[in-house]
């Protein structure tokens, strides 16, 4: 039997879109972590202010990952905010997510895309290597120069190029 989550749960969940109604469980996910020292906080605010860019994970109509995908940008993307419910990790949660988003950063032509983490080896397994922050100066500029970290942040940059490919051009429509 392969690495991965078990069918039954499997099963069990969808990863989509968010919507307005996951807001407060996605801030919830997130300033779990927060309190931890593991992510940022990002009030509640915020996540609606951007919820166009989270993608959720739903068992039993309850949300138990998140992540997002910021368009930072012209060709540049960051997941962040990616967080799995303590009883749920070790699943595949986050590996769908991320797939998910990295989907979704292909769709809109984005060429390459980042992530700031505490742990290499999971962002790894994508393709992503570790680069030096300095090399994403608009991260940097917009998002890092307010953060209380700033200039001493433990993460480490990581950077995966994609593959884009055209949608196919339909003139049947």
């Amino acid at each position: 039997m392969g690495k991965g989550p078990p069918e039954e749960v499997m099963a069990a969940w969808t990863v989509r879109s968010a919507q307005i109604g996951d807001a407060q469980a996605i801030a919830e996910l997130i300033i779990h972590y927060a309190r931890k020292g593991l992510l940022l906080p990002r009030p509640l605010s915020q996540v609606y202010a951007h919820i166009r860019d989270y993608a959720v994970v739903e068992v039993d109509g309850r949300v138990v990952g998140c992540g997002a995908l910021e368009v930072v940008w012209d060709s540049l993307g960051e997941v962040r905010s990616l967080a799995v419910e303590e009883g749920m990790r070790g699943l595949g949660i986050g590996r769908a997510l991320v797939e998910y988003l990295l989907e979704d950063a292909s769709r809109l032509g984005l060429k390459r895309v980042f992530a700031l983490t505490y742990i290499e080896q999971f962002f790894e397994q994508f393709g992503f290597r570790k680069v030096p922050k300095e090399s994403l100066p608009h991260k940097i500029w917009r998002d890092c120069i307010h953060c209380p970290k700033f200039p001493d942040c433990d993460e480490v940059a990581m950077l995966l190029e994609l593959e884009y490919i055209s949608p196919r051009n339909d003139r049947s429509l």
